[in-house]
């Protein structure tokens, strides 16, 4: 009986995480619709249930920042992603866990924190297919989104 009470409360569970996150996403939408499109985006890819950032995409990172003379006229937008494997709530952690370092990595290069904004989507809308191996290591991801800003 436990059991099954631990599964009713597991899909009831996934299913207002799935009706938030589409309201959230909605409501996304609407704000991107608002905005220019993006410039550029960075991806940082993430082994399975990890959210250390490589040396190698460290760098990468850097060399991407830094080659835009002035990061101030840009607001940056992290946006965090995992795959289906795991529980939605391990994931939503695995993915607020990703955007930090992230974060953490774009104030290290001194990009001032009022321009940087954090989307955590978790297992949520994903891009790939997370049925196949390679749609799964796609997914595991952060996008380092720069929207220029506009002056009147």
């Amino acid at each position: 009986m436990q059991h099954r009470n631990n599964t009713i409360v597991n899909t009831i569970m996934r299913m207002f995480f799935l009706l938030l996150i589409s309201t959230l996403q909605a409501q996304v939408g609407v704000a991107q619709q608002l905005q220019p499109d993006p410039l550029l985006v960075k991806r940082i890819y993430f082994s399975g249930g990890s959210y250390g950032i490589d040396q190698k995409q460290a760098q990468e990172l850097k060399q991407f920042i830094e080659s835009f003379a002035n990061i101030e006229q840009y607001t940056i937008t992290v946006h965090s992603h995992t795959d289906n494997i795991g529980s939605i709530e391990f994931n939503q952690f695995l993915s607020e866990r990703r955007s930090d370092m992230a974060v953490q990595k774009l104030l290290e290069l001194r990009v001032p924190r009022n321009i940087i904004t954090v989307q955590d989507f978790g297992e949520f809308n994903p891009i790939y297919d997370n049925s196949t191996f390679q749609g799964r290591l796609m997914n595991r991801r952060v996008d380092i989104i720069l929207w220029p800003v506009e002056t009147l």
